[in-house]
């Protein structure tokens, strides 16, 4: 029977854009200003993740101890909320649109490994979180996957399947318990 051999590991084709330095320097401002909570100044992250080209609509709010990987392949729409100690884990495109509610601890992950390979390649695919979403605490959005608008994904849930608009999914694996209604 054959087994795993992480000493044949190849993440190849795979790569971030950027180059070496770019995400040196990222890393470095990652765990210096994002994923601490010594800097509570929103605006000066917003600039920061500007300046390394994620694309950051208006009015949105980081909260202190977010984790964020090659911010160069993010967008984030208007009056996103982003809560303490999420982690956005963009090894490809992730999109988060309009209106978003990350609650704390959630994880977006747009990687994985193939565990039937003895290699453990590297799997990624695009995370799309429509307008409206909400992901509760600790809940983990898995790669590939798109939150269909206005939806929501329960605390502690696992999205590993596409999720339908104006609906409420629970458990692991998520699964749709009720429509959401949104009232004045």
């Amino acid at each position: 029977m054959l087994q795993t051999n992480l000493a044949s590991y190849n993440n190849h084709p795979y790569h971030p854009g950027g180059n070496a330095l770019k995400r040196l320097l990222w890393l470095y401002t990652n765990a210096l200003f994002f994923k601490t909570n010594l800097v509570p100044i929103n605006g000066f992250k917003i600039f920061l993740l500007r300046l390394f080209g994620a694309k950051i609509g208006k009015q949105v709010t980081i909260k202190p101890c977010v984790n964020i990987k090659y911010p160069w392949l993010l967008t984030i729409g208007n009056n996103t909320w982003i809560g303490e100690n999420v982690w956005i884990d963009c090894l490809v495109d992730l999109t988060i649109g309009a209106n978003v509610c990350l609650s704390q601890g959630a994880l977006l992950l747009t990687g994985s490994h193939n565990y039937k390979k003895t290699t453990f390649n590297l799997i990624t695919g695009s995370l799309t979180l429509e307008d409206g979403v909400w992901i509760g605490a600790q809940a983990i959005v898995n790669q590939g996957i798109t939150v269909a608008s206005h939806a929501v994904l329960t605390a502690g849930s696992v999205a590993t399947k596409d999720l339908e608009a104006y609906s409420v999914y629970q458990g692991n694996p998520a699964v749709k318990v009720r429509s959401r209604v949104i009232e004045e």
